[in-house]
């Protein structure tokens, strides 16, 4: 039997992940559980659905280099959709505060980076660890649970750690903006997708990306 293309064996390996996924009820009784135990820090009371998984995951480009950052990965829907769009697992850096999570993400994902911290000190949390810019950061953070100066801070941060113009992916319930638009100091630009109405909720997806005249000098 011949050996497998690079693309199909991708696609096998994206197929093994889903196989191994546990049954959808569970996954929500996780989350569920996890928002009554910290409502705050989960936001939502079920994961994103596939649908919108995949609007987030097609705004992060393969072909561009250097690792994608996920920040509140949760149980894992964004993260598959990652691996489907074409990411290899090991370019995968998951970072989620809930222990629980962090483990069902070890068993669901061995070969990605999972790191149990503060998504919000970015910089910190993945101080050292990267070696090269990355090349999108995907975001499932309840960010309306934050006042807004700790919202841009963390805009900025996850900015300062991707190649000039790569996407901070946001979704949201909200009808405005998790971010403001319209950013007065030129400092980043804003877009919306439309409406992902088989989400429940229904949600929408912002992308936020820093111009590259925008970038801090490198000392």
């Amino acid at each position: 039997m011949p050996p497998l293309r690079r693309s199909s064996a991708k696609a096998v390996a994206a197929t093994r992940v889903i196989r191994e996924r546990k049954d959808p009820l569970e996954d929500e009784a996780r989350f569920l559980r996890s928002w009554f135990e910290r409502p705050l820090v989960t936001g939502a009371v079920t994961p994103s659905g596939r649908m919108l998984a995949r609007t987030m995951a097609a705004y992060a480009d393969p072909s561009v280099d250097g690792p994608v950052i996920e920040l509140g990965p949760g149980t894992g829907p964004v993260t598959e959709a990652l691996i489907r769009r074409g990411f290899d697992q090991e370019r995968l850096i998951l970072v989620e505060f809930n222990p629980d999570f962090c483990r069902l993400l070890q068993r669901r994902f061995p070969r990605t980076t999972v790191i149990r911290g503060d998504a919000y000190r970015i910089r910190e949390t993945l101080g050292g660890l990267l070696d090269r810019p990355c090349a999108a950061t995907i975001s499932s953070l309840p960010l309306f649970t934050k006042p807004l100066e700790q919202r841009l801070d963390l805009l900025q941060g996850a900015h300062d750690l991707m190649h000039p113009g790569a996407p901070f992916v946001q979704f949201t319930y909200a009808v405005v903006p998790p971010i403001p638009a319209r950013c007065e100091a030129g400092s980043y630009t804003a877009s919306r997708s439309n409406k992902v109405w088989l989400n429940l909720p229904p949600a929408r997806v912002w992308v936020y990306r820093r111009p590259e005249a925008s970038k801090p000098a490198t000392p």
